[in-house]
């Protein structure tokens, strides 16, 4: 076993012989865990339901989708408002590890004519609503958003609102690249109402950082950290993945510990979806026997868990850690976090628009994906037609199996005691489920389950059991990445 290091707060030097946290993993890890064996199969990330691959695209209509989107306008605006997510595509360098649609460029004259294109996309969908929208969430993903300037990120924010208004508690966010995000980017995001930012951090190991392309000093995140602190953001978030190319024991814990010299208010410990067959290149710059995999892989998550948990971050949801004080651990606390498009939410809002190629509107009866080619998302805008390419519009059959999973993602709770929540195939879900109890990952009522704290880990698992589409219709070739 290689030696394992980190730096306390202090600047001790803890090795693996003293240090609690590895003893503790490597001791109750066996060599081969069976639930690995048994669980580690490839299953959805069920960030919608159904998930993508099994939309029922020759039965989309266009025109259907936008008359549930009216629907669910006029059904929620006044009250909870309306989830907005805008898609900025474009990075000056391609990260190996990154399943996200993007543009590599680094000529910034590709700014202007996207930011204009997606205040046209919007003008679209103000004219569609019965009065101005009220946004509650806002999100900027990528891509990375930082590409843009201060300056065209104000022309765009504020071409926004000349045609909506913010909610009383609004919760405005974007992703920053912590190499290219300036504290002009913070601060005028700032002004403009964001008071959520999430910083990519991945891993701090040199070896992994070469592999996935992506060379960020903790110098580097240390830096955007502070001045978002000094700014005034509310929250600050930071993304971790556990599975990278090359990545070792020491690599993950020595990640979380220079994360929590920072102490962000939130934390995301991803699992790393290695799907070359998916992604195409960037995923094929190392080999398959150069990613972790299976109990190695499990591993370090649960080394990476169990410090967040010692530090008195609260487990929120899959993959998701929040302080104790912050909106995300207290929504989960009274059972009011949601789960969308943009990833888990303090707050619950029933349509999000989607702006920009490739991105996802959810009506709640219905998905609507854009163009993928920012080239034909530029023609159809031209043509004064939202750029959508696909989609699904959900069944009764759809809503309520989205509610129960829903459920499981944000609760480790479902129950189907009342009719609306009820379907036929109830018992044979039941049965499906029957092994993950006796293995221990969730207890049962005559109308409920619940995960329980060893399941949390298997929750992908468990929630494939309410999935009569794949049942259905099991996949031929791959689709999904392992559950683990």
């Amino acid at each position: 076993m290689r030696n394992i290091t980190r730096l306390t707060n202090q600047g001790h030097i803890l090795t693996a012989g003293n240090y609690p946290i590895f003893a503790r993993i490597m001791g109750e890890m066996p060599t081969t865990d069976p639930l690995i064996t048994r669980y580690n199969v490839p299953c959805p990330r069920y960030t919608s339901y159904p998930t993508v691959p099994y939309w029922e695209e020759d039965s989309f209509a266009y025109d259907r989708y936008l008359e549930t989107l009216k629907r669910s306008f006029d059904e929620s605006n006044k009250e909870d408002g309306i989830s907005l997510y805008i898609h900025l595509p474009f990075c000056e360098s391609l990260c190996t590890f990154c399943g996200c649609n993007k543009r590599i460029t680094r000529q910034h004259d590709v700014e202007l004519p996207y930011i204009e294109a997606l205040l046209k996309e919007w003008k679209l969908y103000v004219s569609l609503f019965t009065s101005p929208p009220r946004i509650r969430e806002l999100h900027l993903g990528g891509g990375t958003p930082t590409f843009f300037s201060p300056a065209n990120l104000r022309k765009l924010i504020e071409g926004i609102f000349q045609t909506a208004v913010a909610d009383g508690q609004p919760e405005f966010s974007f992703e920053g690249h912590p190499n290219n995000t300036g504290k002009e980017h913070l601060t005028t995001l700032h002004e403009l109402g964001f008071n959520r930012v999430s910083f990519g951090v991945q891993d701090y190991s040199p070896t992994v950082q070469k592999a996935i392309n992506r060379i960020q000093p903790f110098a580097n995140v240390k830096q955007v950290t502070d001045w978002a602190r000094e700014t005034g953001y509310e929250s600050i978030s930071h993304d971790l993945v556990f599975g990278l190319p090359f990545q070792q024991l020491h690599d993950i814990l020595d990640t979380v510990e220079k994360t929590l010299l920072l102490r962000p208010h939130r934390l995301s410990l991803y699992s790393y979806a290695h799907v070359p067959w998916i992604k195409g290149n960037g995923q094929r710059g190392f080999k398959d026997e150069d990613v972790p995999r299976d109990n190695e892989k499990r591993a370090l998550y649960l080394a990476a868990k169990q410090r967040l948990l010692d530090a008195g971050y609260i487990e929120v949801g899959m993959d998701h850690f929040a302080l104790p004080d912050d909106a995300l651990a207290i929504a989960f606390e009274n059972k009011k976090l949601h789960r969308n498009f943009m990833g888990y939410t303090a707050s619950r809002t029933q349509l999000m628009v989607g702006l920009g190629v490739s991105s996802i509107g959810d009506s709640w009866y219905g998905f609507a994906q854009n163009e993928k080619s920012v080239e034909a998302y530029y023609r159809l805008l031209d043509q004064q037609r939202l750029p959508i390419t696909r989609g699904h519009l959900l069944t009764e059959e759809d809503l309520i199996i989205r509610r129960h999973i829903l459920n499981l993602m944000c609760r480790f709770h479902t129950s189907w005691k009342t009719p609306d929540l009820y379907l036929e195939e109830i018992p044979a879900v039941v049965d499906k489920l029957a092994e993950m109890e006796t293995d221990g990952l969730l207890t049962s009522t005559e109308s409920s389950i619940t995960v329980t704290e060893k399941g949390k880990a298997f929750i992908r698992n468990i929630c494939m059991a309410f999935d009569l589409r794949l049942h259905r219709k099991v996949p031929q070739t791959r689709l999904f990445s392992l559950s683990v």
